[in-house]
């Protein structure tokens, strides 16, 4: 058995996807997965299990669509990839609020022009295996790259702060 954190995506958003998370929790550990734990409303949970990530991706994604009637796109990570996405970008000094992990299935390779001309001053980016991370200073919600982002890399994506992200590795290391 091995740590593996679950990141859901859309889950508790403007009414949407909505999943209560005691409910999530149970239907994991109804899935068979040991020491489940959720962080927050957005669809993060902790647990052990001895599958494979893509497996267990699938049995999330099924079941959520069959308990609660949709299927949020379901990315599961490694509590070493957690770990690396919270440490392997050049933001370390940046208000963890200001920095997002964009988790995808591939690691994108994104036309830089096209992010160059759409960054505010401050705005910077780095790309990792699988990941997308995103430093907004002026705010992830007034940032036109972050708006354009999931048509720039045109990839299934869920993203979390780095508050989060620091959040699940803690959990992780139970």
């Amino acid at each position: 058995m091995t740590v593996q954190i679950a990141l859901l995506r859309g889950v508790n958003v403007g009414g949407a996807g909505k999943l209560p998370m005691a409910e999530f929790r149970a239907l994991l550990e109804g899935l068979g997965f040991g020491a489940v734990q959720s962080y927050i409303q957005s669809g993060n949970a902790v647990f052990d299990s001895g599958l494979a990530t893509a497996v267990i991706e699938v049995m999330i994604r099924e079941a959520v669509a069959a308990r609660f009637g949709f299927a949020p796109e379901t990315f599961v990570l490694t509590a070493e990839e957690i770990a690396e996405a919270l440490v392997d970008h050049p933001f370390s000094d940046a208000d963890p609020a200001r920095v997002h992990v964009f988790f995808l299935r591939e690691t994108p390779r994104p036309d830089e022009a096209k992010l160059r001309a759409l960054a505010l001053p401050g705005d910077g980016w780095h790309i990792g295996p699988r990941r997308f991370t995103l430093h907004t200073p002026g705010g992830f919600g007034t940032s036109k790259l972050a708006e354009k982002l999931p048509r720039l890399l045109d990839a299934p994506m869920t993203a979390r702060n780095l508050r989060t992200v620091a959040e699940l590795d803690r959990m992780a290391r139970r």
